[in-house]
């Protein structure tokens, strides 16, 4: 069994179909994103879903100017009960005008935290992986991703100086706190079904604070202080243990030795730049998924960028794809469906027969979901 499972924020949908807005936006997002559409479409129980194709990223603005349209996000929030996003191609120099979809859509549908599992599998394809099961919650609304920045000429040199305001808030600080404990209490829940010698974890829940507080004392100390507190106010987490890290020192020891950690909570920045190193520890970002998680709705989204190197070769790997549709579900209450795609994925990579070249396979992306939709079945 899968031991991922994510806290829902949000009462179990009663709908008996599901409204789903597909937004697979760049690159390889347009490969993987039908990939985990035919995977939620092969599930022969639970909820039946609709889906609806709308339209953001980078290409789409250098066609049109925009690059999230005001109906897209309309539609979101009127229309449907959850979403997939696939990739953007954010450029990394300045482009005038433009901003990143993905960073407003979290915004405009209050997707607070950042959910990102990385869990080790045994396959003959990593045979020198280390085991972890860690679960990384990225505060996902504020930080340097409110995206102030200006730029100055110095009187005195003439040169430039670039400035970057940087945000943290107590409310933004205690819900990432509170869904990082509520998540180490629901992983342990899981754990405890399974028989004590097969369980990878077997010490108490455990989360840990991730800041630099040392140097940046008044916004990472603010971020320390609320989230400490979240377990100080709640006697529902007393069995949960706590531990800090400073963020160099978390990735010097996330490397080292990740069986350490169980749920990690750390500001928008670092949380990013640890979810992603962290994927290099089970094999690829190909693999690791995401969900945007707010109180009431969903949006899943692999880990990995748009890939543009690859794009349209047909060999993307569609897991993390794949696995944020697992995810997706099982935050809207749909847990033995998520399961299903979960050990089916699982089944796939323990075999080690099927994988694409970012895990030192052949295998097409087509290759790849053929697989998962057989264990599936």
């Amino acid at each position: 069994m899968a031991t991922n499972i994510l806290r829902r924020q949000f009462a179990t949908s009663a709908q008996s179909t599901l409204r789903i807005g597909l937004i697979p936006a760049d690159g390889i997002g347009r490969e993987v994103i039908p990939a985990a559409r035919r995977v939620l479409e092969s599930l022969n129980s639970g909820p039946k879903f609709e889906f609806v194709d709308l339209d953001a990223g980078f290409e789409l603005f250098q066609k049109t100017g925009t690059s999230l349209p005001q109906e897209t996000i309309e539609v979101l929030k009127n229309e449907c009960q959850g979403a997939l996003f696939g990739a953007v191609s954010s450029p990394s120099h300045k482009v005038a005008g433009y901003s990143s979809p993905i960073v407003a859509l979290r915004k405009h549908l209050d997707l607070y935290a950042n959910v990102r599992p990385v869990k080790s599998v045994n396959s003959p394809a990593f045979p020198n992986q280390k085991l972890l099961d860690m679960l990384i919650i990225r505060e996902n609304t504020e930080c340097l991703y409110i995206k102030s920045e200006r730029e100055e000429v110095d009187p005195k040199t003439g040169l430039r100086v670039a400035y970057a305001d940087r945000k943290i808030t107590e409310f933004a600080s205690q819900r990432a706190g509170k869904m990082a404990f509520n998540m180490a209490l629901t992983r342990q829940q899981l754990r405890e079904q399974i028989p004590v010698e097969k369980r990878f974890w077997k010490k108490n829940p455990r989360v840990t604070i991730v800041h630099k507080s040392n140097v940046l004392s008044i916004t990472d100390g603010l971020w320390r202080e609320v989230v400490r507190g979240v377990k100080t106010a709640n006697k529902e987490y007393d069995n949960v243990e706590m531990e800090e890290q400073l963020v160099d020192s978390m990735v010097y020891r996330m490397f080292r030795e990740p069986e350490a950690f169980d749920v990690v909570v750390a500001p928008n920045l670092y949380g990013d730049i640890l979810s992603d190193g962290a994927a290099a520890l089970v094999g690829s970002l190909g693999v690791v998924p995401s969900a945007n998680v707010g109180d009431s709705f969903v949006m899943g989204e692999p880990v990995h960028g748009s890939a543009p190197d690859i794009a349209g070769k047909g060999i993307a790997n569609p897991i993390a794809a794949i696995r944020s549709a697992g995810m997706l579900l099982e935050h809207m209450g749909h847990t033995t469906q998520a399961l299903k795609i979960y050990d089916a994925v699982d089944a796939v990579l323990a075999d080690g027969s099927v994988l694409t070249p970012d895990l030192g396979g052949k295998s097409s992306t087509n290759d790849v979901t053929e697989a998962v939709l057989k264990n599936l079945a």
